[in-house]
Parts: structure tokens; C-alpha cells; sequence
């Protein structure tokens, strides 16, 4: 019984980190930093409407930028 229960949440955890990690680590850790700080910036409306769209954009320019260094040229 107790390793049926242990297999069930080692597969549990191992589906959410290939659900939320998946391949590309670094869009999971920009979606955390990107909460983060959207937390930071809970009181100050003007700021978080300006600073949120931006950081996202960077994160996902520079995924952009990862990923055609890492495909085949061709």
C-alpha cells in the first residue's frame, strides 16, 4: 500500500514538473519572476501596467533569441 501511495506522488510531481518545466526552464522561471513581481507591485497600479508588459516582453524576446541559436541553420 505505502508504495503504491509513493509511486502516485512521484508520478504526480514528475507530471507537474513536465507540465510546468517541460523543455524550456527558462519560461517557467520568467513566469515566476514575472509573479513575483507583480506581487511586489500590488500597490501601485501605473507602475505594475507599465514594468508587467515590459518584463514579459524581454523574457519572451529573449526565449525568441535562445531558440534560433539553438535550431539548425538550414
Amino acid at each position: 500500500m505505502i508504495t503504491a501511495i509513493r509511486k502516485g506522488i512521484v508520478a504526480f510531481c514528475h507530471f507537474w514538473w513536465d507540465f510546468l518545466v517541460g523543455d524550456t526552464p527558462e519560461l517557467a522561471l520568467a513566469t515566476g519572476v514575472i509573479i513575483a513581481v507583480a506581487f511586489l507591485l500590488a500597490g501601485s497600479r501605473w507602475a505594475g501596467a507599465i514594468i508587467l508588459p515590459g518584463l514579459a516582453t524581454v523574457f519572451l524576446f529573449l526565449s525568441v533569441l535562445r531558440g534560433r541559436r539553438r535550431a539548425p541553420r538550414g
